[in-house]
């Protein structure tokens, strides 16, 4: 975990520290098992292959659980994830790097809350966001 970052650090168009995954076969096998999804898709190559896909494709919700590591580690200990919201709008494959990333749209204080709203995204090695979504987290204060 990195340092504590602080409203007063943040600034609107700022993108935060990315987070990189480097996803398996194996942890789908294990993702599958912990949340119960276990369509074939996710870890049968002949099945996805059947299916029209080009081979196993990441989990959504597991890039989703990305994201909100990718948040939860850059708010700190004294920070906190209010809201996240993610589409699943690309194919992630096991053996690419998945690159985890956020940029400050909004900042403000609300009922004593200093609040940060951000665009967060998964990112292929090809550049494109497979998983689009947006944020809110409440940081601390330094006053």
């Amino acid at each position: 975990m990195a340092k504590q970052v602080y409203y007063e650090d943040v600034e609107e168009g700022m993108e935060i520290p990315p987070l990189v995954k480097n996803p398996t076969t194996q942890q789908l096998v294990k993702w599958a098992g912990a949340s119960g999804d276990y369509y074939q898709i996710h870890y049968d190559k002949d099945f996805a292959l059947a299916s029209g896909l080009p081979g196993v494709i990441v989990h959504g919700r597991l890039k989703s659980s990305f994201l909100a590591e990718l948040l939860s580690d850059w708010v700190g200990e004294e920070g906190a994830v209010k809201k996240v919201s993610v589409q699943h709008r690309g194919m992630d494959f096991p053996g690419e790097q998945l690159t985890c990333k956020g940029k400050v749209t909004k900042k403000y204080v609300q009922d004593g809350e200093h609040i940060i709203e951000l665009e967060i995204w998964t990112e292929n090695p090809r550049g494109e966001k497979t998983a689009p979504g947006s944020a809110v987290v409440a940081l601390p204060s330094r006053g």
